[in-house]
């Protein structure tokens, strides 16, 4: 007899998973029962929280869902941080859970786990929450959630499965196929405004998101054709190369950027919902779009959100893109002003340059050694001080290899674990693995520390670079710049090298650009993880900044 627990896995494989991350419990065991005999590769973290990390950096850098199988109850309420981030970053992640035998739910009587409704827990942070009340339910409800990752805008999905349905007879069910599921296409009455407006437009210009990343070869061509400036946001970041002079970095939220967007007679803005975090991170507000407002977005219901457009198009970014591509290249375009393109993104990089104060030189310098010495590395970031400067600064030369926690949800401690899935990430459908990169600070390694035993376990060689100022440096930065006393900020800062030894990996401290540099290219060689601690203070006296 196949259990429903052993159908769900042979399921998964058909979608095409490759990787689960979890930790069993009594209330899992069934899941495991077909996972021993599966070619699906499995991942213990160390806390839930970090098997939803994991899952998110594993998904940004495959392209493929990050899934998970947590218990019921504290396994659920650990992980719904990990898929708060995800949700606000739109990364597809399937989490499946056990939950109380169908008689059982709800039933307040002390059961092992047990909660009210674990299902309306996840709510806020999932696109969906399912309940398994039967095996016969289970291929409609994996369609349903792959459906949304393949063709929708992609968000964390629960499903739970009750204990006595885990072990149900699914028999019938083993002759269940995968559904696979088009993205939708760019409606032509749509393309043809669009197309129009853009040809007409003087002073073009493009704002693209993390929803575009498969959009980047025809929006590159697209921004060339128009000569429009374009700007990305922190999960964009490589769709143009650093070079190209249309580029204009991810410095929306600076007044000499914002400048510019003003300037702009028509703007589309494609796979980006225009957010806080990517346009006002200093949250002084006064963003604005005065020109007219074309969107592209999967999601309907983002098209209207923050800024209000003057036409909108529900479609997969890479076809829309690829059709404005087509119908403008089709045209002859009348000539843009000489002072816009190229130019004007060439006079605002100068702006940008003159005014980063030492600081942000110091760490941006960091970062262009790191990529210098590793050309090929992805970045897992977290909510520390060279990361936000990255966001500012630094412009990849392809997607997927920056990103961070710093935008939607802002949490701590998410880069080592989602490092840990990107490096598994990049070996998915038959990839060369490259390096990976975890930067993080002092406060956020002590909030997911124990998952660099997970990665010697299993055996990833991410590099985690750790920025030490010795507490909490980006919020008392906070604090000072608005009269605020410092409190809670100045914390007790262990040995962490030592720390990291203590859990298996290979840890050290470096003073300067050279140590640094022999330190990247010995972690680059070694099959297992290596933290490597930066002092804030020694590394930008070294610079003599």
């Amino acid at each position: 007899m196949a259990t429903c627990g052993e159908v769900l896995v042979k399921l998964l494989e058909a979608y095409g998973v490759e990787q689960v991350f979890g930790i069993p419990g009594v209330h899992t065991v069934e899941l495991y029962r077909g996972l021993a005999s599966s070619p699906i590769n499995h991942v213990t973290p160390r806390h839930e929280q970090g098997a939803g990390f994991m899952a998110d950096g594993y998904a940004r850098t495959s392209g493929k869902p990050g899934v998970c199988f947590i218990i019921t109850g504290p396994g659920m309420t650990n992980i719904t941080t990990a898929m708060g981030q995800a949700y606000a970053d739109s990364i597809p992640m399937l989490v499946i859970s056990s939950v109380q035998s169908r008689s059982q739910l709800g039933g307040g009587r002390g059961k092992l786990h047990e909660l009210p409704n674990q299902s309306a827990l996840v709510a806020g942070v999932a696109a969906f929450s399912h309940t398994l009340m039967s095996a016969a339910e289970l291929p409609g409800v994996l369609a349903r959630a792959f459906a949304l990752f393949q063709a929708g805008r992609p968000r964390p999905v629960h499903i739970e499965i009750p204990l006595d349905v885990l072990v149900e007879n699914a028999d019938a069910l083993l002759t269940s196929l995968p559904v696979s599921i088009a993205r939708p296409g760019a409606a032509p009455a749509a393309v043809e405004q669009m197309s129009q407006r853009l040809i007409e437009a003087k002073r073009p210009l493009i704002l693209a998101g993390g929803g575009a990343i498969d959009a980047a070869p025809a929006l590159l061509q697209l921004a060339e054709r128009l000569g429009a400036p374009v700007a990305l946001t922190i999960n964009a970041k490589g769709m143009l190369p650093a070079s190209h002079p249309l580029l204009i970095g991810s410095t929306q939220t600076l007044v000499a950027t914002r400048a510019l967007v003003a300037e702009a007679d028509v703007v589309l803005a494609i796979g980006t919902e225009l957010a806080e975090t990517d346009y006002d991170v200093t949250f002084a507000g006064g963003f604005e779009i005065p020109g007219a407002l074309l969107r592209i977005d999967i999601d309907p219901d983002q098209t209207v959100r923050n800024y209000p457009p003057a036409l909108a198009l529900v479609a997969d970014a890479q076809l829309a893109a690829e059709a404005l591509l087509a119908r403008i290249s089709a045209q002859a375009l009348p000539e843009r002003e000489a002072d816009w393109g190229a130019a004007r993104a060439k006079r605002l990089n100068t702006e940008l340059a003159a005014v980063w104060d030492e600081p942000t030189r110091a760490q941006t310098h960091f970062l262009q050694t790191v990529f210098d010495v590793l050309p090929n590395a992805v970045c897992v970031g977290d909510s520390t001080q060279p990361v936000y400067t990255g966001n500012l600064t630094f412009n990849p030369d392809q997607p997927r290899r920056w990103f961070n926690s710093s935008t939607g949800y802002g949490t701590l401690g998410y880069a080592l674990p989602a490092a840990i899935g990107a490096w598994l990430g990049r070996t998915a459908n038959g990839q060369q693995p490259g390096p990976v990169v975890c930067l993080i600070g002092d406060g956020g390694l002590q909030f997911t520390l124990p998952e660099l035993a997970s990665a010697v376990e299993a055996r990833t060689p991410i590099i985690v670079l750790l920025w030490n100022n010795q507490g909490y440096g980006e919020i008392k930065k906070y604090m000072l710049n608005r009269d605020i006393e410092p409190v809670g900020v100045d914390i007790y800062t262990p040995d962490l090298v030592g720390a990291a030894k203590a859990l298996g990996c290979t840890a050290l401290a470096v003073e300067g650009e050279a140590q640094l540099r022999a330190a990247l290219v010995s972690a680059a060689e070694r099959q297992g993880p290596t933290v490597i601690e930066i002092d804030e203070h020694l590394w930008q006296q070294a610079l003599a900044l």
